[in-house]
Parts: structure tokens; C-alpha cells; sequence
């Protein structure tokens, strides 16, 4: 697959239009939102900004991530804290939690744009997101002066890999990232102890084994693990698997469990009735 020239060209018109009284960008450090920034920075220079909100449901090692992809970039990084954890309607965990979530993020940045005396907030949705389970989408539609430049130009996931590796990035293959109440079912309420937990699982894993794509779900004290397709042969180890059952019961599992179907975005949604 090759970029196509004309959605380039498209993206780059409208982030200098949108753009040209600044822009904050809601940096995560994957591949969609730092690839936006790379091309917002080239395009902008100073009048781009990336801001990382550190919350309980963000991986505590992305952080750092962020940090080195902003300073591979060049473009300055500012974090912010918000706490969805204070929002009963993201607490409840809905199926449109995420909406949630992304209002929140999405106020805090355009107060970030504000006091930078910036215009316009930017986010990382793309095409394909949109064939998907995105609730969240629902606050870019709502707020004034947030975009999500990707959709505008009509890039799809895969595009924007070929786009991210054409310009160097580090990140042009790394995994889809995801918050860590997404490792929670629908209905089930998310606390602060189980986000801890959660992150702690996988971080447990990715110490005893090289995975790189990788969720434990958490389905009220059972763990199911998940990793790509092409990686489930590496737990086919029984000491391995003994090892990792130990530790994950020491965080307050009761059951560990490895799905058979590996990794796949969205497996929580089989668990709403309908």
C-alpha cells in the first residue's frame, strides 16, 4: 500500500488552516496521535503543542513513552492531570463510557489551548476507528474547535503507519494502545484498585515475556489474558504459565486464565446483553 499523495496534501491544508492560531494536540505517544504531532510540528512549528493527561487509567510506562516520542518529534510536551475516577457516569462503567472520558480530556485540553492563547484542540481518531465501537467520537462531534484531522483527510489506520515510518517515527508499528478501563466489562464498576491492579498484571507479563501486544482483562477477581495472535505460542510454556498464574494471584486474582482467540480490540462487547 502506498500513501496517496492527495490526502496528504489534504491533511497538511487543513491543520495550516485549522491550525494557524495554534493548536493543542491530545498526545497518547501511539502511533495516531504522534504522527499528528510530528506533521502539526513540520507544518506549525511553535504554534503546535502535544499535551499527555495523566490519569489512573493511563499506563504508568506509556508516560515516559510519550515523553521520548514528543522528544523524538521536537514539539513541546506538556502533561496534565484529570481524573475520570471523580465522574459517576465513567465510574458505571456504560457501554458509552469512553464518551465519558473524552469529554473530560477533550475540556481539559481546550482550557490547556486557552491559556497557551491557542484556538483549536486536535485528536487522533482516524477512518478506521470509525467502522468500530467509538462512543467517544460523540464529544468531538459536540465541542467547538476540536478536530480530528485523520477523519477530515480520510486516512485510515494503515495509512497512517505508512505515513508515521515514511517520517521516521519509533512508533510507526507499535501496538494500538487502549485505557486501562478497557480491561473492565461493561457493568462492572472501575475503581482505582482494579485500574492498579490491571496495569500491574501486565507489566508483570511483559517482564517474564517479550509480548508486545497484551491486555488482562478483568472479570470481577477472574484474569484473561490476551496477546496477538502470533504470540500465543510464546506462553505455551507450563512453568511460564505457572509463574505468571503466582503472580497475578498475589495482585488479588482468583482465577488466571489465557484466551485461546488472542487479542482482539473490542472483546468486551460480547459481555453486554442485548
Amino acid at each position: 500500500m502506498s500513501l496517496p499523495t492527495e490526502k496528504y496534501e489534504k491533511l497538511k491544508k487543513f491543520i495550516q488552516e485549522k491550525g494557524r492560531d495554534g493548536v493543542v494536540i491530545a498526545f497518547s505517544g501511539g502511533v495516531d496521535s504522534s504522527t499528528l504531532a510530528a506533521v502539526c510540528h513540520e507544518i506549525l512549528g511553535e504554534k503546535a503543542v502535544a499535551v499527555t493527561a495523566v490519569s489512573p487509567t493511563y499506563p504508568l510506562e506509556e508516560i515516559e513513552e510519550a515523553k521520548k516520542v514528543a522528544e523524538e518529534i521536537g514539539i513541546k510536551h506538556i502533561l496534565v492531570e484529570t481524573n475520570e475516577l471523580l465522574n459517576e457516569d465513567f465510574v458505571r462503567n456504560p457501554e458509552n463510557r469512553c464518551y465519558y472520558c473524552k469529554r473530560e480530556l477533550l475540556t481539559t485540553l481546550k482550557a490547556v489551548a486557552e491559556d497557551l492563547g491557542f484556538r483549536v484542540v486536535f485528536e487522533g481518531t482516524n477512518l478506521s476507528d470509525l467502522s468500530g465501537h467509538r462512543p467517544g467520537f460523540k464529544a468531538v462531534e459536540e465541542l467547538e474547535e476540536v478536530y480530528s484531522p485523520w477523519v477530515e483527510a480520510g486516512f485510515t489506520k494503515d495509512e497512517i503507519r505508512i505515513l508515521s515510518n515514511r517520517l521516521g517515527l519509533s512508533v510507526h508499528d507499535k501496538p494500538p494502545l487502549a485505557c486501562l478501563a478497557s480491561r473492565i466489562p461493561f457493568g462492572e464498576r472501575i475503581t482505582k484498585e482494579r485500574l492498579v491492579r490491571v496495569g500491574e498484571a501486565e507489566r508483570i507479563i511483559k517482564r517474564m515475556v517479550k509480548v508486545r501486544q497484551l491486555r488482562v482483562r478483568d472479570h470481577n477477581g477472574l484474569a484473561r489474558i490476551e496477546v496477538g495472535r502470533d504470540e500465543r505460542k510464546l506462553l505455551f510454556n507450563p512453568e511460564l504459565m505457572d509463574k505468571i498464574a503466582e503472580e497475578l494471584k498475589k495482585l488479588g486474582f482468583k482465577y488466571v486464565t489465557m484466551d485461546l482467540e488472542g487479542y482482539r480490540s473490542g472483546s468486551l462487547l460480547s459481555t453486554l446483553q442485548r
